[in-house]
């Protein structure tokens, strides 16, 4: 497939040009002003954009090139865009390139000069690509960017590998900070959809009286400030995913309109009365109990059962095992390389309090946390204070009983594995259990199988 690359200038006869010279190498898409740009790059995820500083409402600033960069950037932090600017422009050009552009380059464009640069930010984005994709493979407890060898987890990314391949709507399902929207990109990626679109949008981020007209667009005049036609989200998911999270604050009028979507994959804009047809496959998400809305009267039934066809719960992470230690190491990696501290590790003191606290923001909190320690540490070692925990827990919290035989059964299995060198009869046999019970032992107690053998 060729390289895509994405045009945002508002003069349609330099539009014309680029895609006249550039049309033979690369798949192009346009765009003339901000929300366009952002609307172009949400449906084509292209490979380079080409962006003009200067564009409408004030194409004689650069505000708005700025702007777009700066959310294209919100979209994909690894986005490669080549700024095109005008002569009185250079230092908004450079300025933009300090702020993450790959280069610029000034009018009028020289287009071998323009060709030359498009093909060396190509080259270096595609060695990105394969880079992340070799990274992955190096490491065989990601799937898909999340991380976790819990039972739990391993359960989740099986339920995925099974649903990414039909176009059912799936409903996710967990506590906030649990990695919703990444199992929806997840879901995405394993989907024969994976070349189109994905549209993420929070349902709980945008007033009412807008959210329909985000969702499905509007014509011209359709309300005050409609000022010209307007493509909605479900059209520009066409052919990909979208993403609805918070859906059970979804309004009651909306509801009804995504009902018929999802019944008849047609719907009319804000204004309209032209059917459109939009093959987007729709994933949506909640941490409310929708079975209680529904009861409530607040979440339409039919609607329900129509987005719950797959449902997946995503666990909390203090069901999770020692999948918080696993993540609190790769975030620690991450982010100590980010802020140029290497070689920083936790004391045992710090994995301790990692283990024992109960996570009420989950992943989220958790890196969070550890992003926080990062900077507040003053040596090679990150403490429990550094993450704002205590050695024993969040306020010295006791455990319960169960947790406590739990604790002990946990660490008995775990030692005689250890000694037997993960042989799962001969560890059976030592514990006076079956094999299956010891498979089964391990599940609830989230002991990862990854290390065991057979005999």
């Amino acid at each position: 497939m060729k390289p895509s690359v994405l045009i945002v200038d508002d003069d349609e006869e330099i539009r014309t040009q680029m895609k006249w010279a550039l049309g033979e190498d690369y798949e192009l898409s346009s765009a003339e002003d901000r929300a366009g740009a952002l609307a172009a790059f949400m449906s084509n995820r292209p490979t380079v954009t080409l962006l003009d500083l200067g564009l409408p409402p004030n194409p004689n600033a650069p505000d708005e090139g700025l702007a777009a960069l700066s959310g294209i950037q919100q979209l994909d932090s690894s986005a490669k865009v080549i700024i095109i600017s005008g002569q009185g422009q250079k230092s908004n050009a450079l300025e933009a390139v300090g702020a993450g552009a790959y280069d610029f380059l000034l009018k009028p464009v020289d287009v071998d000069e323009l060709k030359l640069v498009l093909k060396r930010c190509v080259y270096l984005a595609e060695l990105e690509r394969e880079y992340r994709e070799m990274q992955q493979a190096e490491r065989p407890n990601v799937f898909e960017d999340m991380l976790g060898t819990s039972a739990q987890m391993q359960g989740v990314f099986s339920f995925i590998r099974k649903v990414a391949t039909a176009s059912a709507p799936v409903l996710l399902l967990g506590e906030s900070g649990t990695g919703k929207e990444m199992a929806a990109l997840a879901i995405h990626r394993r989907s024969q959809r994976k070349d189109g679109p994905f549209i993420p949008i929070n349902c709980n981020a945008i007033p009412e009286n807008l959210l329909e007209s985000e969702l499905f667009g509007h014509e011209k005049g359709s309300f005050t400030g409609a000022h010209m036609q307007r493509k909605g989200l479900v059209e520009n998911a066409n052919g990909g995913t979208l993403f609805l999270d918070e859906i059970g604050e979804l309004p009651a009028s909306v509801q009804v309109k995504l009902l018929r979507f999802l019944q008849e994959q047609r719907f009319q804009r804000v204004g309209g009365r032209q059917e459109i047809v939009s093959d987007a496959r729709v994933v949506a998400a909640t941490n409310a109990d929708l079975s209680t809305l529904v009861s409530e009267g607040k979440f339409r039934e039919d609607l329900y059962f129509r987005l719950a066809v797959v449902v997946i719960k995503l666990p909390p992470l203090r069901e999770r095992g020692e999948d918080a230690a696993l993540l609190a190491k790769e975030f620690l990696n991450s982010f100590s390389a980010q802020s140029d501290r290497p070689n920083l590790s936790f004391v045992p003191g710090a994995l301790r309090a990692l283990a024992a606290h109960q996570w009420p923001g989950n992943v989220r909190e958790l890196q969070n946390r550890v992003k926080r320690a990062v900077i507040m540490a003053d040596g090679k070692r990150i403490t429990p204070a550094d993450l704002e925990l205590s050695d024993a827990g969040i306020g010295g919290r006791s455990m319960t009983l169960k947790e406590a035989r739990e604790s002990v059964e946990k660490e008995v299995v775990e030692n005689a594995l250890k000694r037997h060198f993960g042989r799962i009869s001969s560890a059976a046999a030592e514990l006076g259990i079956s094999r299956p019970t010891l498979y089964e032992t391990m599940e609830r107690l989230g002991i990862p199988k990854r290390e065991v053998k057979e005999t």
